[in-house]
């Protein structure tokens, strides 16, 4: 699993110093009036780098949400690699794995429509995120006695994807969801 995990690109110390204050300017602006509201030119303003600076580094705002949420995911990955049970080691399978449903699910909730943009900017996108690779190998691993492990993690993950969890919020809110995905997993687990 450690070998999923993406390690963090040598820069130079300029580099650096834009990159976070490109991320910065990104995460308030982002907060203060949505990911929709706001442009790259208004965040490349606001962190006070040239446009052509903001375009090289992360292309889009889709390449922007992905590098605003791997700090977030990397806590995320941790926890699973190393916490405390049920979502670290220690615990059995089954309760790793609705334990890292109900993870998700608030890391998912909280960044909602970051995510949505980062799986969704282009087709198969959220597929080539590597964080997308080290949650479904962490899920397979918990699956390991399903009959087809790999399909029941993208299965499972196709769940939580955020254009769904999205379409879902409004109909079945967050308590439902929750629930829903609980279930589903522990699906799998009885099956074992």
């Amino acid at each position: 699993m450690e070998l999923l995990r993406t390690p963090p690109p040598k820069e130079r110390a300029d580099a650096a110093r834009n990159r976070t204050a490109v991320l910065d300017a990104a995460a308030r602006l982002f907060a203060e009036h949505g990911v929709a509201a706001v442009s790259m030119d208004q965040i490349a303003a606001a962190a006070g780098v040239g446009k052509g600076t903001l375009f090289r580094r992360f292309g889009d705002k889709a390449g922007l949400a992905v590098a605003l949420l791997d700090t977030r995911e990397q806590v995320l990955q941790e926890a699973i690699l190393h916490g405390p049970p049920p979502l670290g080691p220690g615990a059995p399978p089954a309760e790793r794995l609705t334990a890292f449903v109900d993870a998700y699910l608030d890391y998912l909730l909280e960044h909602l429509d970051l995510v949505r943009m980062s799986e969704t900017a282009a087709p198969g996108a959220r597929y080539r995120i590597g964080a997308y690779r080290f949650w479904h190998r962490h899920v397979a691993i918990q699956l390991g006695d399903a009959p087809d492990p790999d399909h029941a993690a993208h299965t499972l993950l196709a769940a939580l994807a955020a254009e769904h969890v999205a379409a879902l919020l409004p109909e079945l809110g967050e308590p439902r969801i929750r629930t829903g995905l609980r279930r589903l997993a522990e699906n799998y687990n009885a099956r074992r």
